[in-house]
């Protein structure tokens, strides 16, 4: 009887089935199981080094010092960055270096290409700051350095037969930085949670610049309806660009095109992102307990999908819309929402602004209330609720600054409506806004630039806000609206009695050069017959504000309540 063999073939399925493919199994579970381990590894790292910074954040506040120079100096003594060594006793903490070596990187266009060191001069004729005494033993502290900035690559230019609606605008020249180190960011709001069409739309785009040179912030929003053009597509609202990108493509993903769309209609180079959802909003909002919001001009509309309208709003009308008054407010998240989005009776320009307004509350409340010395803890919470390429280092590196920082050091831009922008109806009848490079270039230019020397003399001026009204709070929204402008106001509550008509000046400086005088009437609509000068060396504040019934500030693209530009 013959006795058969088994084929080769049964052979090898053998041993594929059960000798390599458990061994393969093993290796992949192996492999896996060391991947968790080594991220929670890295994690624990990161949070053990997050705690040990966190602990020095609150002794910052001189490290950020602009590093300047004069001409004529002999010498030039700098504040910067000590190095900090694992190997001190705790006990001494810091000590701050004798000598510092400044870390500036003077280049017009930042990338991660490395630049040699160079001493930066100011754009002003001021003397320059000098560093605080050792001998105060202020501790200067440092972080180590972010990583390099990402280098942008540029794409070609259209090709100039192209047709399209309008004419294609040539690429805008790169801003120059005049050797600031600017970290730009941009933040994004989409609506994709509402529309439910499958495309990503960001009527919200806020470019935040941050000067690690001069430690001040800058924030410029762009209107969803300004007509740009898209790289190597076509003319089109400048909201559609993430849309444009999510169809691939693109080396980073839709922010890449995002980049490219910048520079070419802007010159202004992001290096990173970071997008939210309605959803999102409304939840970081609400876990820090709502935010505190003056409004300067009443805003009206009706109730908004996804948000909710103000407890504090009164009803105008049958037809369903509401209006939330001049005052201050704490708004939740789906509130703050509302206030947001609305533009009944503004416009994209003025949403642009209150946006800005909501960002400034969220890092004021944080920083109040010591969330924002705590983000290193919750950055993993964050970035489930923010969509962003920024990394742990980055977010370490920027944390000082957004510690330190002063609402004086935040200046805000927006583009103006027939002066920046040109309205213009599309041949499908859409109505758009066509930039107007010749007067956005110096916006752009100054959003680029810190506040000059003579700008922080006037901006330190004391300014006292109190109300000669019965109405709720208008000493803080006065005083909220001189600080948008930079100005250092202070809410002084209740004036001597409540039935001033017309808004009072007092000017105890008695200065008329480089004086803050003029600037507070402007912003505040006062008078000049209401303008009084009462010179006093032994002042308390420099200049005191008392609202009458009359008082009006809301100088933005607002209209009265009960009407609509639609």
């Amino acid at each position: 009887m013959a006795v058969h063999n088994p084929s080769r073939l049964r052979r090898a399925v053998g041993f594929v089935a059960f000798r390599l493919v458990p061994f393969i199994l093993i290796v992949a579970i192996l492999w896996a199981a060391l991947g968790v381990i080594q991220a929670y590894i890295r994690r624990i790292g990161e949070q053990v080094e997050a705690e040990r910074r966190t602990a020095i954040y609150p002794l910052t506040a001189t490290v950020l010092a602009p590093t300047l120079m004069s001409p004529n100096a002999k010498d030039v003594r700098l504040v910067s960055f000590a190095k900090f060594s694992s190997g001190q006793n705790e006990k001494s903490n810091f000590d701050p270096l004798p000598t510092a070596t400044p870390f500036i990187v003077a280049q017009a266009f930042a990338t991660n290409t490395p630049r040699a060191p160079e001493l930066l001069t100011t754009n002003t004729s001021e003397a320059p700051l000098e560093a605080t005494p050792a001998a105060t033993q202020v501790p200067v502290i440092t972080l180590e350095a972010t990583r390099p900035l990402p280098t942008v690559m540029f794409l070609g230019d259209p090709d100039p037969g192209q047709v399209d609606v309008t004419a294609i605008p040539t690429r805008v020249e790169p801003i120059d930085r005049h050797g600031y180190d600017l970290f730009n960011v941009l933040l994004l709001g989409s609506d994709g949670e509402i529309t439910n069409d499958g495309y990503v739309r960001t009527d919200t785009m806020i470019i935040l610049s941050i000067n690690r040179t001069t430690g001040t912030v800058g924030m410029l929003s762009l209107p969803r309806d300004l007509f740009v053009y898209i790289p190597a597509w076509r003319m089109a609202r400048i909201n559609q660009t993430y849309a444009r990108g999510q169809s691939g493509g693109w080396s980073d993903g839709t922010f890449e095109l995002m980049r490219q769309m910048l520079l070419y209609n802007f010159g202004i180079n992001v290096h990173y992102y970071a997008m939210i959802d309605l959803s999102g909003f409304k939840e970081i909002i609400d876990t820090i307990g709502g935010v505190d919001v003056t409004v300067d001009c009443a805003i009206e509309d009706l109730p908004l999908v996804g948000a909710e309208v103000p407890s504090m709003a009164r009803k105008v009308n049958e037809d369903g819309y509401y209006a939330l008054d001049v005052g201050a407010y704490q708004l939740s998240g789906a509130e703050a929402l509302w206030y947001a989005r609305s533009r009944y009776n503004s416009t994209d320009f003025d949403r642009g602004r209150r946006q800005q307004q909501i960002l400034r509350a969220i890092w004021r409340k944080t920083r109040d209330t010591g969330e924002l010395a705590n983000l290193p803890q919750l950055w993993g919470q964050v970035t489930q609720v923010v969509d962003t390429n920024l990394g742990f280092e980055d977010m370490l590196g920027l944390l000082p600054i957004a510690l330190n920082l002063n609402p004086g050091a935040i200046e805000n831009f927006a583009l103006t409506r027939t002066y920046h922008t040109l309205p213009w109806q599309t041949p499908d009848g859409d109505y758009v806004q066509l930039p107007l490079y010749d007067t956005l270039r110096p916006l752009l230019e100054d959003f680029y630039q810190p506040p000059t020397e003579s700008q922080l003399v006037v901006e330190g001026a004391q300014i006292r806000v109190l109300n000669g009204t019965t109405n709720a709070d208008w000493d803080r929204v006065a005083a909220d609206r001189l600080g948008w402008s930079g100005l250092n106001a202070i809410a002084n509550g209740a004036a001597d009695r409540t039935d001033y008509v017309d808004s009072v000046l007092i000017d105890y400086t008695g200065q008329s050069k480089g004086s803050s005088r003029d600037e507070i009437a402007s912003i505040l609509n006062i008078k000049p017959e209401n303008i009084m000068v009462t010179p006093n060396p032994d002042r308390q504040v420099d200049f005191e504000v008392i609202l009458g019934s009359s008082y009006n500030s809301c100088t933005f693209a607002v209209l009265p309540v009960g009407e609509s530009e639609e």
